[in-house]
């Protein structure tokens, strides 16, 4: 990974030898999609070489008559891709020596004690090898009931492991919601506005937030293909006001397809976006890493690889150095270091199919 300050413009596939002809292949895919039904909003944006050379929308923001059409920079809830954000937002810690990845947790969450919990570091909580549950037992309880962050927190301190922490490998949100709950005990920041100060107003990410930010729920994209919903969904599902506002790191981000290839872009540029030094070269490189060979369950620091077992829905035909990640609600992002690819597709109904044989089309529309 070298270090330079590409900034995305607008290119045309040719120009950065990409076949137009073949990429279409992925917008059609989309767009038939849209008119099965299988999904009803969709965008993708695709870049190469420092070029930003598709973005676009389908559909529209609710599965309803006369709704605005979605636009190449429409906002999304990402889902699982906020995790990396997350990730990339401790990395500024370590940058600065706040803190080290082989640092304990309990180091930083004294009242994180007992059963195994002493042994759980830092780089643990990120590569999913910590033992953390990926849920709490009592997650639905706690949504229905609109409880605060700090209750998911207080319960994520208590749960029981489900393994020796470094032994094995288990998919863990609440792995990554204790990693930012040290962020915010150090900064004395709360995340959401931690990672508008420090990654997305110096990259430039107007259209994205954890949480809603500024943003209005009718003016971004519903979750799902109906808007017929129970009354437990109406409460707290994915398009409540209640989630969609939560600011949970493991999915409450939104994000629009160019502010993700942006994000994208820095960590190929190591951790500089025009003017803007975000993360170190050495931090870039570090995320994207796999840290779990010993396992033989590739993951980097918040960054899913091509060969991760779950959550990495990137195609077959990319490079092994791919990294990125998928979420639940039906969005992908990823990047290949080894063609200078970067391609992000939000859609808002999970098909796994549907995201990896787009990724397939994009990464074989690349001609040199």
């Amino acid at each position: 990974m070298t270090t330079n300050n590409t900034v995305l413009e607008q290119g045309s596939p040719e120009s950065v030898g990409v076949s137009a002809d073949r990429l279409k292949r992925a917008t059609d895919h989309l767009q038939s999609a849209c008119d099965k039904g299988s999904i009803t909003a969709a965008s993708i944006a695709v870049a190469r070489k420092g070029k930003l050379i598709l973005s676009d929308g389908f559909g529209h923001l609710q599965p309803t008559a006369g709704s605005p059409s979605v636009e190449p920079d429409s906002i999304f809830l990402l889902a699982s891709i906020s995790k990396p954000v997350a990730a990339c937002s401790m990395m500024l810690l370590v940058d600065r020596g706040m803190v080290s990845l082989d640092d304990p947790v309990n180091q930083y969450i004294p009242e994180f004690v007992g059963w195994d919990r002493a042994k759980i570091r830092i780089c643990h909580l990120l590569s999913h090898t910590s033992g953390m549950p990926d849920m709490l037992p009592e997650n639905i309880s706690l949504r229905r009931t609109h409880a605060p962050l700090s209750d998911f927190v207080e319960g994520a301190i208590r749960t029981r492991l489900l393994y020796e922490p470094g032994t094995s490998f288990r998919y863990q949100s609440k792995g990554i919601l204790l990693s930012t709950e040290i962020i915010e005990r150090v900064t004395g920041e709360r995340l959401r506005e931690f990672q508008r100060h420090k990654i997305f107003e110096p990259l430039g990410m107007k259209r994205s937030a954890l949480g809603l930010g500024s943003f209005e729920i009718a003016k971004t994209v519903w979750c799902g293909t109906t808007m017929e919903e129970g009354d437990d969904e109406k409460s707290w599902g994915q398009n409540s006001p209640y989630w969609r506002d939560q600011g949970h790191p493991w999915g409450g981000m939104h994000s629009s397809g160019p502010d993700l290839a942006v994000l994208l872009q820095t960590i190929l540029n190591g951790g500089t976006y025009g003017e803007a030094e975000v993360f170190s070269p050495a931090a870039c490189r570090t995320m994207t890493q796999n840290r779990n060979r010993h396992l033989n369950a590739p993951w980097g620091l918040g960054w899913a690889l091509r060969d991760s077992k779950v959550w990495s829905f990137f195609g077959e035909i990319t490079s092994p150095s791919t990294f990125g990640h998928v979420g639940g609600t039906g969005t992908v992002a990823w990047a290949d270091p080894e063609r200078d690819l970067i391609c992000v597709v939000l859609t808002n109904q999970l098909d796994s199919s549907l995201l990896r044989r787009i990724s397939n089309t994009v990464s074989a529309s690349v001609v040199d």
